[in-house]
This record gives structure tokens, C-alpha cells and sequence, in this order.
């Protein structure tokens, strides 16, 4: 019998506030979060894994973290956490203390294998900053990562994206053009890179960049 597919969820830009908190347009954003859970717990087929690509929070306190941590405790399967812009590593790391993937300390970069496709989340977050960028370390170990293992498929997760979107107040705090054009040099030379999945933007987008499907999610 045929192999059984991967299934990998993607949410990004929770934007999780405090018990009682509503953004400026009077959203609770946790209920939203919470909803589109509930939602992925219905499908025929139940994801691997859940990708939550950036922005978990909308301060980045320690406050917000605990309440993401409450939303996410029904869920049924296993759950990956990269940080964006609004979020900060350390309260993060504090309150997912068992999530030993996050590390101690630096940023956030990690892989995880499943069922022979490869998950590679890149840490492009410049803290109290709302643009993004690539350090050397990490796109060095991207391509000693992608060189070691030329057969297997891999998904790349960022949380800014590396392309204008048409979108203009947020192509001025995507990723920056220095390292989007390293990654992308990067992305080029692999064509095991199926896809390259970002958030940020709050709207799908989807385009063809250096040989790979980029797609951007909308915000839960």
C-alpha cells in the first residue's frame, strides 16, 4: 500500500492577549485561536503536527505565554512554536520550558523529522524590532543541514517573508534585503526544498521563489 502522506498544520499570527484583553479592533484573539482548533480537530484526517509560526503572542509577556500555553493544552496532537516579531524568547522559553527544541538561549532554529519529510524552522526575529533578518550561523547550518540529506523533501518555515507581498506597510517590515537574498541563494542550490511557509502578513500569499513554493498564512 501507497505510503501515508504527511499532513502538516500551519497557524500563525495568534497574537494571544491576556485573560480579558481585546486588540484595537475589538477581537479576542484567543477565541479566534481557539476556534481554528477546534476546527483542525474535526478533519478526516488529523495533522502530524501542528507548525505555529510566529507572533504567538501579541507583547511578548510572560502573562500572554501562559495563556497560549492554557489554549493550546487540548490539543491532540504535537505542537512546534517559532517565535516573530511581537514575540520575545525568553518568557517563551520560561513558560514551554519541556519544549527542549526551543533551546536555552540565542535563537530559535530547529528541525524535526517526520515519517522522511524534514521541517526546518529558521529564527528570523530582531528583538523589539518589527522587520526581520537571517544571521550567518543559520543559514550556515540550513545549508550543512540541506547538503547532509540531498534526497529528502523538506519544508523551510519563517515567520517574515522574504518576497514583497503588495501588501506595503508590511513589505517595509519583512524579512531584510541582504538576507533574503543569502537565504535565497541557499534555497536555490536545494531543490529538495518543496516549500518555503511564512506568516507576518495576516493574508495568504502564495508565490514560485528560487525554484520553491512560498506561501504566507493568514493569522488565526
Amino acid at each position: 500500500s501507497p505510503a501515508r502522506a504527511v499532513v502538516v498544520a500551519q497557524f500563525s499570527d495568534l497574537h494571544v492577549m491576556a485573560e480579558g484583553a481585546r486588540n484595537r479592533h475589538g477581537i479576542d484573539t484567543a477565541e479566534g485561536l481557539v476556534r481554528c482548533m477546534a476546527h483542525l480537530q474535526t478533519l478526516d484526517t488529523p495533522p502530524d503536527v501542528l507548525i505555529a509560526s510566529g507572533d504567538l503572542v501579541d507583547a511578548g509577556s510572560e502573562e500572554e505565554y501562559r495563556r497560549l500555553r492554557k489554549c493550546l493544552s487540548g490539543l491532540r496532537i504535537p505542537v512546534c512554536l517559532m517565535p516573530g516579531n511581537h514575540d520575545r524568547r525568553a518568557p517563551l522559553r520560561r513558560v514551554f520550558a519541556e519544549h527542549d527544541y526551543l533551546g536555552r538561549n540565542g535563537r530559535i532554529h530547529y528541525y524535526r523529522d517526520v515519517r522522511g519529510l524534514r521541517l526546518i524552522t529558521l529564527d528570523t526575529v530582531t528583538e523589539g524590532e518589527d522587520g526581520g533578518d537571517i544571521d550567518d550561523a543559520q543559514l550556515q547550518w540550513l545549508d550543512s543541514l540541506l547538503r547532509a540529506a540531498p534526497a529528502q523533501p523538506v519544508l523551510v518555515f519563517m515567520h517574515h517573508p522574504p518576497v514583497a507581498t503588495g501588501f506595503s506597510r508590511l513589505d517595509q517590515i519583512a524579512l531584510g534585503a541582504a538576507s533574503a537574498v543569502r537565504l535565497g541563494s541557499v534555497i536555490a542550490a536545494h531543490p529538495q526544498v518543496r516549500a518555503v511557509l511564512c506568516g507576518h502578513v495576516h493574508r495568504h500569499v502564495q508565490a514560485v521563489w528560487q525554484g520553491a513554493l512560498l506561501s504566507v498564512c493568514p493569522s488565526t
